[in-house]
């Protein structure tokens, strides 16, 4: 039976603290980075197909092999409304039939997780890791270093910290 991670997140941008959740997860075969397309609560982000780029980026970066972006939530979603994590995971669960999946929720969601929609039948429907980042480094924190001007190149992966300063994204 294939295992598979599926970690989403704004990544708004990707960061070495969420590479340092996704180097936990390399006993899993499969890790699917999932990047909102739209945030549940309403939050700011960068476009999505930006982000995309960035996460294909970071990706690249890390090199782990079990990891790859899923394009999920471009696929459910429908205009003025976000995308659920029970209808990313049943989507997956019909993506990937056999196999058994894990959610993997950040620190940005743990505390939170009460408030997903129907997060008791998600509990009840697959498994659920909760994985603090060993790395403390926050998107916020990239934003705002960008605002003032300041190097992000120990905040994030190489490739992603030159396309952000390059094109001017915060």
């Amino acid at each position: 039976m294939t295992k598979i991670a599926i970690f989403g997140s704004a990544f708004n941008p990707p960061t070495l603290g969420h590479k340092s959740v996704i180097q936990s997860l390399d006993h899993f075969d499969k890790v699917l980075l999932v990047p909102s397309i739209s945030h549940a609560w309403g939050k700011s982000m960068l476009d999505y197909s930006v982000r995309c780029q960035l996460v294909d980026m970071f990706i690249d970066d890390i090199g782990q092999s079990n990891v790859e972006r899923s394009n999920v939530e471009e696929q459910l979603y429908q205009p003025g409304e976000s995308v659920t994590t029970f209808a990313v995971l049943e989507a997956l669960e019909n993506e990937h039939p056999g196999s058994e999946l894990t959610f993997v929720l950040g620190p940005d969601n743990f505390f939170s997780f009460s408030k997903f929609y129907k997060a008791q039948e998600i509990v009840e429907r697959w498994s659920i890791l909760a994985c603090p980042e060993k790395v403390k480094v926050r998107s916020t924190t990239i934003r705002y270093s960008l605002s003032q001007g300041l190097n992000v190149d120990h905040l994030t992966t190489l490739s992603v910290a030159k396309h952000l300063v390059a094109h001017k994204l915060y």
